[in-house]
């Protein structure tokens, strides 16, 4: 198996080191390169067309929610994995409404990160649940995010039952919480989320709890219903 390609960005050196030494023990990562800022981050990944880049949030030139923006603007394959502290950060939600496939915290367990990076090159996204929930808390007191026609429409698209799914995706449930919460087969839960990826046009799940937003489907301070 050709193991995928990965470029790890970060600002500082030895995050680098250490991220490099971590992703060595899996034979199914190669890490191709290094960026030490987002414009560095985004010419590489035009250069080394990377399956993953692995991206810090705070760095200068180009912070990693700007670089995330410009890279799925260019249509490259790489998926984006933010990496962040999470808690000291104001940007998760924003890098996941430029287009990022997920995010994970600096002090993910070291075989948690692996199976992240291959759960997102694998074309899956990376949102856990509870930290979807934990987003959807420090959006609460924000401003209502205007409904955009353009995601009514889409919307419109999707059945009742699809609709259902995806207001309870974007509250923080997960498959298994969905399908108790419906009274469906976890199966079926899977299935609808595809419908309404396809439906709506979107790549993946996060896109789908960004959609909830923008659409005025769930409002700031919702939380599970």
């Amino acid at each position: 198996m050709t193991p995928l390609r990965l470029l790890l960005v970060d600002d500082d050196d030895l995050m680098r080191a250490g991220l490099r030494a971590v992703l060595s023990v899996d034979d199914g990562i190669d890490v191709v390169g290094e960026a030490s800022d987002g414009r560095e981050a985004v010419e590489l990944t035009r250069v080394l067309d990377p399956d993953v880049v692995l991206m810090d949030v705070r760095m200068p030139k180009l912070d990693g929610v700007a670089a995330t923006r410009e890279i799925v603007a260019g249509r490259h394959r790489a998926k984006v994995l933010i990496l962040t502290t999470f808690e000291d950060d104001d940007y998760v939600f924003g890098a996941l409404r430029a287009g990022a496939s997920g995010f994970i915290l600096k002090r993910i367990r070291p075989e948690q990160l692996i199976a992240g990076i291959h759960t997102v090159a694998d074309g899956e996204a990376l949102l856990a649940p509870s930290v979807t929930r934990t987003v959807i808390g420090r959006m609460v007191g924000q401003e209502t995010v205007p409904a955009d026609p353009a995601w009514d429409r889409r919307l419109r698209e999707l059945t009742p039952r699809e609709r259902d799914v995806l207001d309870l995706v974007s509250r923080g449930l997960s498959n298994a919480e969905i399908a108790a919460r419906l009274v469906i087969e976890e199966s079926t839960v899977k299935t609808h989320v595809k419908r309404i990826l396809a439906k709506t046009g979107l790549r993946d799940r996060v896109q789908a709890v960004v959609l909830a937003y923008e659409s005025g489907l769930i409002r700031p301070g919702q939380g599970p219903a």
